[in-house]
């Protein structure tokens, strides 16, 4: 039987990694704001282990979905941390965006992650971008394509943005979109080809 919000906190500090993990897999499926200051704890222990970056993942995944705008201040810090891992990057881009959007500040966020220059960061913010199908601004989406653009067809950050410009405008995006049907990764044809019918496909992340 699927543990309740309840269970799912008080296994968060659980000694098993696993137990850890699947207490956050399930409150990021509840997305219950009553964990959101458990799960804040718990990833603050949780980094400090280097082995569990699974765990690491789904609890700051969990986060952005059950957190509060209060918890951008240690999701920012956390990421520009240098040993920081990187799986916590992507989730941590992903977070930052959904409690940004909270506040309909997740243009600001998304500036923001591009502004480090760091890849894995940025895919995790257009992972949330296409998940909860955000209508960029001309100046987001411009910013976005201009760092995304700069790097190879073979990158697999191509493959977010083509699955969030679904719903964004312009001939810009409509280029983007076009040529990402000509991608050598399958994945990004698949979601290009998707989007220029207006269609965002179906994808979970892990």
């Amino acid at each position: 039987m699927a543990l309740d919000a309840v269970e799912a906190i008080s296994q968060l500090r659980d000694r098993s990694s696993a137990k850890r993990r699947s207490a956050a897999k399930r409150l990021r499926k509840l997305s219950d704001p009553s964990a959101g200051p458990a799960l804040l704890e718990a990833l603050k222990n949780e980094v400090r282990d280097s082995r569990t970056w699974e765990t690491q993942y789904q609890m700051t995944m969990a986060l952005g979905a059950c957190g509060s705008p209060s918890d951008l201040s240690y999701l920012r810090d956390l990421v520009l941390r240098r040993e920081t891992l990187h799986a916590v990057h992507t989730a941590g881009g992903d977070a930052i965006v959904r409690l940004s959007h909270m506040e309909h500040s997740h243009a600001e966020a998304i500036r923001w992650c591009l502004s480090t220059g760091n890849e894995t960061l940025v895919g995790g913010a257009l992972q949330a971008v296409a998940m909860l199908r955000l209508v960029l601004d001309q100046e987001t989406v411009t910013n976005v394509l201009d760092f995304i653009e700069a790097r190879s067809p073979y990158d697999g950050i191509y493959f977010w943005p083509a699955v969030a410009a679904a719903g964004w405008t312009g001939q810009r995006v409509h280029d983007f979109l076009t040529s990402c049907v000509s991608s050598p990764r399958s994945d990004v044809v698949e979601a290009a080809t998707n989007s220029l019918t207006g269609d965002y496909g179906t994808y979970r992340p892990l």
